[in-house]
């Protein structure tokens, strides 16, 4: 290889190596988003309300983790009338329906979950009746769930408390089902 031929080629080089960093550059802000910007909640935390009530009844409660949020859903279901409304709102501390006593929650924030709807039938009989009422469901492992606990039903309404690791961006929705049932779904996010 002769003298200009060893020029061409280190031109060449020299001229490789100083485009290659940009294109890197260029491709990496091009890149899909990642995972993590796709769990970013815009939900807030502020309360989520719904006024409307329902006579149909509050029959289960149960909970499930998923990739960006942990999700807490409250079955209503029965032949009652009336659309189901709720308010989940942080608070210092959650109290029981009628008594006003406050419900110890694991976690560094504290949710409490109106329903505006019963946990009782038309005889005053509970339609839901977990096996522990201060662990509805087992939310071991879950990243922001600490304890789903009840607060009583009183009146038309049913309270639950729900022990998060802190105060992370909630939302409510609710879902209706082919039978006529509906679900109020609250999730929280993991994180901001």
């Amino acid at each position: 290889m002769n003298r200009s031929q060893h020029i061409v080629l280190a031109l060449v080089v020299t001229l490789t190596a100083s485009i290659a960093p940009a294109t890197r550059v260029a491709a990496a802000a091009s890149a899909p988003t990642t995972s993590a910007s796709a769990c970013e909640a815009a939900w807030g935390s502020l309360v989520k309300k719904r006024a409307s009530y329902t006579s149909k009844q509050i029959t289960n409660v149960r909970s499930g983790r998923h990739r960006c949020f942990d999700r807490l859903v409250i079955d209503v279901n029965g032949t009652g009338r009336g659309e189901v409304g709720y308010q989940a709102r942080y608070v210092e501390n959650v109290t029981e329906d009628g008594s006003g006593a406050n419900v110890s929650l694991r976690g560094g924030a504290k949710l409490r979950l109106i329903v505006k709807a019963p946990a009782y039938d038309d005889n005053g009989g509970l339609t839901y009746t977990p096996a522990n009422w201060d662990e509805l469901v087992d939310v071991a492992g879950y990243r922001t769930f600490r304890q789903v606990s009840w607060a009583g039903t009183h009146e038309g309404q049913t309270t639950i408390g729900l022990g998060v690791r802190a105060r992370l961006p909630m939302r409510v929705v609710v879902l209706n089902d082919p039978d006529g049932g509906r679900r109020v779904v609250v999730d929280v996010a993991h994180r901001w």
